[in-house]
C-alpha cells in the first residue's frame, strides 16, 4: 500500500515538482504572448514615425539611415553583440550548447530587452527587417530567465524554457499557434523529445490565447480566399520554386559572407570597419528607397498585403529584386532585426512576377505560392514555410500545392546553399563560444 502511494507522488501527473514546471511555463507563455503584443504595437508606432519623416522629403533616409546604422552597429559590438540579426540562432545554439554562461550571454533579460529596443530603433530608421526573428530571441530570453529564476537551471531543464519560449514567440508574433508547434520542431529543436510535446503544445496555446484575447481572431495578411485546381497549379509550383528556391539560396550564401572571393573582400571590410560598414549599408537602402519610392523599407508587411490583393506597390515589377537587396545590406549591418516578415515580401514580388507571365492563373494564388516558396528557400524549414503562409491568410484550399511548392524551393535552395542559414549562423556563435573557451583554458 506505501509503494503504492509513493509510485503515485512519483506520478508525473500528480508531482508537485512537475506542477511547479508546467504552472511556471504558462505563466512564462502569457508573459510572452504580452510581449510580443507590445513589440508589434510599438514596431507599428515607430516605422509610423519614420513613414511621416518620409512625407517630409524622402532624401531625409540618405542622413537618417545611415547615422542610425553606424549607432547600432557601433551599441551591438559589446555586452550587446547577441543582439545582432535575427535571434533564431541564437536561441538554435542555446539549446545545442549545454554551459550556462553561453546560454546566459546569449539570452539574458538585458540581451531581451536590448533585442527589443534596438529592433525598434533600426525600425525607425527604415531599416528592412522583421521583428518575429526577434520575438523568438526574446520569447526565449525571458523563458530561460523565469526557469533560471525558480530553480529550473539543470541544462535540460533550461532547454525546455528555451524551446516553449522561442516557439511561443512565433506562435503570437504571427497570431500562428501551428506554426510555432511545427516551429519547434523542424527549425529549433531538430530532434524532439516526445516528452516535450505536451509542454511546447501547451505554451503555444496559451501565447495564442493571449494574443487572440488582446488583438482578436485575425489572420495576419486578412483571409485570402484563392484556390488553384491541383491540375493547373503544377504549371505555376514549377516556376516558383525554381525562381524562389535560387534567389532564396542565394540570399541566404550571400547574407552568410563565408563562400567566394567577393563575399569573403565584403567580411573583411564588415570586420575591419564595423561602424562605417553599417553607414555604407544604411545609405544605400536609403538609395533603394529613392529607387523604389519607398517601398523597400520596414518589414514589407504592407506591400506583400497589397500585392496579395491585387495592387503592386512602385515601381511595379521591380519591388521583389530591390527588397531583395534591400534584405541584403540591412543584414550585412549586423543590426538587430528578423528576416521573416521581409523574406514573405520578397517572394510576393517574386510570385508577382511569375504571374504576370501565366495569364490563366489567377494572381493571389501564385503569389501566395511565391511567398511560401521563397521563405521555405531561405530558411530550408518547408514545413514551417507552409504552415505559416497557410495561417498568415487563412487559407486551407492550397495547402498541396503550398506544400510541393515548398518541398521543391528548398531542394533548389540547398544546391546553392548547403547549410541552412540559421543552423550556419548557431553553428558559428557555438565555434566562437568554443575558441574563447580553448584559449581561457590555454592560458
Amino acid at each position: 500500500m506505501a509503494s503504492r502511494i509513493d509510485r503515485l507522488k512519483n506520478h508525473d501527473w500528480l508531482s508537485p515538482h512537475q506542477w511547479r514546471r508546467r504552472t511556471l511555463l504558462w505563466g512564462g507563455a502569457v508573459l510572452v504572448g504580452l510581449s510580443a503584443i507590445l513589440f508589434a504595437r510599438a514596431s507599428e508606432v515607430v516605422y509610423g514615425l519614420f513613414l511621416r519623416l518620409l512625407e517630409h522629403s524622402r532624401y531625409w533616409p540618405l542622413l537618417l539611415t545611415p547615422a542610425v546604422f553606424a549607432l547600432l552597429s557601433w551599441s551591438t559590438s559589446g555586452v550587446f553583440k547577441a543582439t545582432r540579426g535575427s535571434g533564431i540562432p541564437q536561441a538554435i545554439a542555446a539549446l545545442q550548447v549545454d554551459d550556462p554562461g553561453f546560454r546566459g550571454r546569449l539570452l539574458s533579460l538585458r540581451v531581451a530587452a536590448g533585442k527589443m529596443a534596438l529592433t525598434l530603433a533600426a525600425l525607425a530608421a527604415g531599416a528592412s527587417i522583421g521583428r518575429e526573428g526577434p520575438t523568438v530571441h526574446v520569447g526565449a530570453g525571458l523563458m530561460y530567465a523565469l526557469g533560471r529564476r525558480f530553480g529550473f537551471a539543470d541544462p535540460q531543464a533550461a532547454a525546455r524554457f528555451v524551446l516553449a519560449g522561442g516557439a511561443a514567440g512565433i506562435a503570437a508574433a504571427f497570431n500562428a499557434p501551428l506554426a510555432g508547434v511545427v516551429f519547434a520542431i523542424e527549425e529549433m529543436a531538430g530532434a524532439f523529445e516526445s516528452r516535450m510535446s505536451g509542454v511546447v503544445l501547451t505554451a503555444v496555446i496559451i501565447a495564442g490565447v493571449v494574443s487572440l484575447g488582446i488583438v482578436g481572431e485575425y489572420a495576419y495578411f486578412g483571409k485570402i480566399t484563392t484556390a488553384f485546381p491541383l491540375s493547373r497549379s503544377w504549371l505555376a509550383i514549377l516556376p516558383c520554386a525554381l525562381a524562389c528556391g535560387l534567389a532564396g539560396g542565394t540570399f541566404a550564401r550571400v547574407i552568410l559572407l563565408d563562400s567566394g572571393r567577393v563575399l569573403a573582400r565584403v567580411a573583411r571590410l564588415r570586420e575591419r570597419w564595423p561602424v562605417r560598414f553599417a553607414a555604407a549599408c544604411g545609405f544605400v537602402l536609403a538609395l533603394l528607397g529613392l529607387a523604389s519610392a519607398g517601398s523597400v523599407y520596414g518589414t514589407g508587411y504592407d506591400q506583400a498585403r497589397a500585392i496579395l490583393e491585387g495592387a503592386a506597390p512602385a515601381p511595379s515589377g521591380a519591388f521583389g529584386a530591390l527588397k531583395f537587396l534591400a534584405n541584403i545590406v540591412s543584414y550585412w549591418a549586423s543590426i538587430p532585426g528578423g528576416i521573416f516578415s521581409p523574406a514573405l515580401a520578397v517572394g510576393a514580388g517574386i510570385g508577382q512576377n511569375i504571374a504576370a507571365i501565366m495569364p490563366g492563373a489567377e494572381s493571389s494564388a501564385v503569389v501566395l505560392l511565391g511567398m511560401a516558396g521563397y521563405l521555405a528557400a531561405v530558411t530550408q524549414a518547408p514545413l514551417t514555410s507552409a504552415i505559416i503562409s497557410m495561417e498568415l491568410t487563412d487559407n486551407r484550399d492550397m495547402v498541396i500545392p503550398i506544400l510541393a511548392v515548398c518541398m521543391l524551393a528548398r531542394a533548389v535552395s540547398s544546391l546553392v546553399c548547403r547549410t541552412p542559414v540559421y543552423k550556419a549562423i548557431a553553428q558559428r556563435l557555438i565555434r566562437d563560444f568554443e575558441q574563447e573557451r580553448m584559449k581561457g583554458a590555454a592560458a
